[in-house]
């Protein structure tokens, strides 16, 4: 093994490895949101769908597992092969009469394939870069991974969108086209992290003398950190009324007005919510990101959490007063006659806040979570920090479309932005001097 292979520029691996961690759980979390709501199927169900956030919920139980056996590199490539396939799958049997069930089949299996995935690119990431560069590329890595959102949830909406046609009356070429793409874009990805990935000399299997997984010994010293009743609350609460809102937001967008909606298309949520929107989180992400590693987190923590909540009153906003007026641009005199882009631009502008926000604190969350990983287990504890999260991530969504149903969506939205208080007086217990090694 030469020193080159040991120690590649992360320029030519974190980017791509995070944009190939961000498809998957944006497609199974959110674009499959979209799928289902296309399909005239319920947002009691939609919410139900929350389920699907079980992976990523109890990965902490496997992510021993996947620290003991073989190499994160390893795991790495196998989880993204195993992804490519089931998105063909999943693209081949939109015809069949009971795709529903074969979908959520199909969607549970890439979870849980996803959340492995993210177990080992996280453990490899801890392994493949030093100390600062860590510090660095939190922010890059961020950023590639809200590209990934904006390829999922932006890019393929808009696709299938846009091959849906007129009263979506090619929906399924459309959805079958999406999932198509997202199967060879992760072939591509696999071919090309095969070669690309360092193999560096510390990502080894790791166990206890007994050659066994020292499950034991890893969960102990996770929860018995200094304050971890608190650490726990925090990381179940923080995103409680985002997580809340998230579930609904599709729906909102591409309800009729007459069911409390704003009756958009597929494509314009694409581009709204999904692309526009996302830039607009990615944007918060690097202002977040540069302003932890100039001040600190312990100065910016209420700042960074007051960001991303305090927005989510625009969902308030536009249920009520359902701002839904037209601009137009003519750019004919730059593309031609009968070039002219349409737009709501107060929508547009609540998204851009909203998730601009929702960048900022985000990033002050994942940040803490590194922080308390530590130790020859920093992988595993990583994994369970991250399995919690996605637990009080799935917990909100799956309520979320039954409170929808009862209260609409007005009531609902004010629920959340009330929900977002547990999780910010946590602050005022939670531990933030670290000494990490």
């Amino acid at each position: 093994m030469n020193n080159n292979k040991e120690n590649r520029n992360p320029w030519q691996f974190v980017p791509t490895q995070y944009f190939a961690e961000g498809i998957p759980w944006v497609i199974v979390n959110q674009l499959s949101t979209a799928l289902y709501k296309s399909l005239e199927v319920s947002n009691l169900f939609i919410g139900f769908t929350s389920f699907l956030y079980l992976p990523w919920s109890i990965k902490l139980f496997w992510g021993p597992f996947v620290d003991s056996i073989a190499t994160k590199r390893k795991w790495v490539l196998w989880m993204q092969i195993s992804m490519a396939i089931c998105f063909g799958i999943l693209a081949l049997t939109l015809n069949l009469s009971g795709f529903i069930i074969i979908s959520l089949i199909i969607f549970t299996a890439i979870a849980f394939l996803s959340a492995t995935h993210d177990i080992a690119t996280d453990g490899f990431y801890l392994h493949a870069l030093e100390k600062k560069e860590q510090a660095f590329f939190t922010g890059i890595r961020s950023t590639f991974y809200r590209v990934a959102m904006i390829f999922s949830g932006g890019v393929l909406l808009a696709v299938v969108g846009w091959l849906a046609g007129e009263n979506n009356a090619n929906i399924k070429l459309g959805w079958s086209t999406a999932f198509i793409i997202a199967g060879v874009v992760f072939l591509l990805l696999y071919l090309y992290h095969t070669y690309i990935l360092p193999y560096p000399q510390t990502d080894l299997p790791v166990k206890d003398k007994t050659d066994s997984v020292p499950y034991k010994l890893i969960f102990k010293e996770y929860f018995t950190q200094n304050k971890i009743a608190v650490i726990l609350a925090y990381i179940l609460l923080y995103r409680f009324g985002e997580a809340l809102l998230l579930k609904m937001a599709q729906p909102f967008f591409l309800d009729k007005p007459e069911a409390g909606g704003l009756g958009l298309g597929l494509s314009e949520v694409g581009i709204y919510y999904g692309t526009v929107g996302i830039v607009s989180l990615l944007a918060g992400g690097i202002i977040g990101g540069w302003l932890v590693k100039k001040y600190g987190l312990k100065k910016l923590v209420w700042f960074l959490a007051l960001s991303m909540n305090i927005p989510t009153v625009l969902f308030v906003y536009m249920a009520a007063a359902k701002p839904l007026y037209m601009m137009s641009i003519d750019f004919s005199w730059l593309f031609g006659a009968g070039t002219i882009l349409k737009f709501h631009p107060i929508i547009q502008i609540c998204i851009i806040v909203e998730q601009l926000g929702y960048g900022l604190g985000f990033t002050a969350y994942m940040v803490y979570l590194l922080y308390i990983s530590k130790g020859k287990f920093k992988t595993s504890h990583y994994a369970i920090s991250t399995g919690i999260m996605a637990f009080g991530m799935m917990l909100p969504g799956f309520i979320s479309g039954a409170i929808q149903e009862q209260v609409g969506y007005l009531w609902f939205f004010s629920i959340s932005v009330l929900m977002t208080i547990p999780g910010m007086l946590t602050l005022i217990f939670l531990p933030l001097d670290f000494n990490n090694d």
